[in-house]
């Protein structure tokens, strides 16, 4: 017995140096070029050193220095390869946290992204509330809903929004908000889809249609995508695209009031997209998130306008209405009437998008939405909405007096602000080192919103006055 161990234990120790000199090889030719072989060739050793002994040895494999990451096999998306800097927000917001490291004890004020700052009303929190506690009980406890949206929400939006407008509740669809919404528009419209846009626009309608592939690769000199048709919105043009210099396209994405000019198309105007839309046989996705802001008479729907429910798609939020933008809710209106160039309804395949993409909107959220709509509901809305108006026409007001071109800040929340062609960028960054104060430049929009910077007036009443006050300390009536 005492042999028999004695020999176990020689065996065992010659083992344990023979795989010793073995990792000291493999460590001594390692090198950065050389790690991946060196790693194949150790797999190939240590099996066969085992094998050699019985099978007693477990595998050990060393990784050497400078190997590199494993990859798939799996391709990237090439569209996401095409799309240029960052997706504009978060790049403000990175912007705007390396100034805060470099300036730790500076309070800065953020006039630019646009998210609303104000409590919801309490009239709508209750409702969420009760909707939440509703899921403890079991008289109150529901599943999964319809993916199109409660029927009684769907009502409500339809006679709310659209009454005399002969928009029914089967064609309004509740989502989760515009912004996803746009993305399954453009899923529902596949890649093989023309594109027109306005220029500037929300960045998501442009980024959205690169992703499906709808483009082709972005012009750097330009900063325009090939086979996008931008519709310039200029001061001298009103902000209204001149649409006999605009090729035919399957879509168009109009957004009214406009992100980020504010700039509100007049009814005649909108009548002209339509009738344009028509006689080319596009399709017009109208963005009409800001439509509740518009006070001086133009139309708050497209489908205000004669033809608009055989040729237009409109998406709404309650996001800048009853500040949900945490909170998620939206809608898109798909008529009836509007078919695709076979006679197939557009809202046979958009609800099929839907059902498929998409499993409703949250039911709690969808009872804050019904508190929206209420009578009691609305009005508290629009206090929220005339609190925001109010801030636009203090910084509307500011601008002017300081002797800058400005624009909008009347039927949007949104002031533009010119700055004489000076790159938007370096004046975005000029206002964050002077005044710690964020505001959106306009470039990131696109090419037609060089010079200009967005400012919003969401935000609270004394950081908006406050950051009236430290642009006048710091530039009073001189321009920048």
């Amino acid at each position: 017995k005492n042999f028999r161990e004695r020999e176990r234990e020689r065996e065992r120790g010659s083992e344990g140096k023979e795989e010793a000199k073995e990792e000291s090889k493999m460590k001594a030719s390692a090198s950065p070029k050389r790690g991946i072989q060196q790693l194949r060739s150790s797999a190939n050793v240590m099996p066969a050193l085992r094998a050699s002994r019985g099978g007693r040895c477990a595998l050990r494999v060393t990784c050497a220095a400078g190997a590199v990451d494993s990859t798939t096999g799996v391709k990237r998306n090439p569209n996401l390869a095409k799309l240029g800097a960052g997706y504009l927000f978060p790049e403000i917001g990175r912007r705007r946290r390396a100034h805060q490291e470099k300036n730790p004890d500076a309070k800065i004020i953020s006039l630019g992204i646009g998210d609303t700052t104000e409590p919801i009303p309490k009239v709508i929190t209750d409702a969420l509330q009760n909707a939440a506690a509703g899921l403890n009980t079991v008289e109150g406890y529901s599943g999964y809903g319809a993916e199109q949206g409660m029927g009684g929400l769907r009502d409500k939006l339809a006679s709310r929004f659209y009454s005399g407008l002969d928009i029914g509740s089967d064609e309004v669809f509740v989502s989760d908000g515009s912004k996803c919404d746009i993305s399954r528009i453009l899923m529902l419209f596949g890649s093989d889809t023309s594109i027109a846009v306005q220029d500037p626009a929300y960045p998501a309608y442009v980024d959205s249609s690169v992703i499906m592939g709808a483009t082709g690769l972005l012009n750097e000199e330009t900063s325009q995508y090939k086979n996008i048709e931008y519709m310039n919105c200029l001061k001298e043009n009103g902000f209204f695209p001149d649409l006999s210099k605009i090729g035919k396209t399957d879509l168009i994405f109009f957004c009214n009031p406009n992100n980020p000019t504010g700039a509100c198309a007049s009814y005649d105007q909108l009548k002209s997209l339509v009738d344009f839309a028509k006689k080319n046989g596009s399709i017009i996705v109208y963005d009409a998130a800001y439509a509740i802001y518009i006070e001086d008479g133009s139309p708050k729907s497209i489908y205000e306008i004669p033809g608009a429910d055989e040729c237009c798609i409109e998406t709404c939020s309650f996001s800048k209405y009853a500040g949900f933008t945490g909170v998620r809710l939206g809608w898109t209106v798909v008529p009836n009437k509007l078919k695709f160039s076979d006679g197939t309804p557009v809202n046979k395949d958009w609800n099929r998008i839907m059902t498929t993409c998409f499993n409703g909107a949250s039911n709690i959220v969808q009872a804050g939405g019904l508190a929206c709509v209420s009578d009691e509901g609305f009005n508290a809305m629009m206090d929220l909405v005339n609190y925001y108006k109010e801030n636009c026409k203090l910084i509307r007001t500011c601008f002017t007096d300081m002797g800058f071109e400005v624009y909008g800040g009347v039927n949007a929340p949104y002031v533009w602000v010119g700055f004489d062609g000076r790159p938007s960028w370096d004046v975005f960054a000029e206002i964050l080192d002077k005044c710690n104060l964020v505001t959106t430049p306009g470039s990131g929009f696109g090419p037609s919103g060089e010079g200009f910077v967005r400012v919003s007036a969401f935000g609270n009443r004394s950081d908006v006055e406050e950051a009236i006050k430290r642009l006048k300390d710091v530039y009073g009536t001189k321009k920048f």
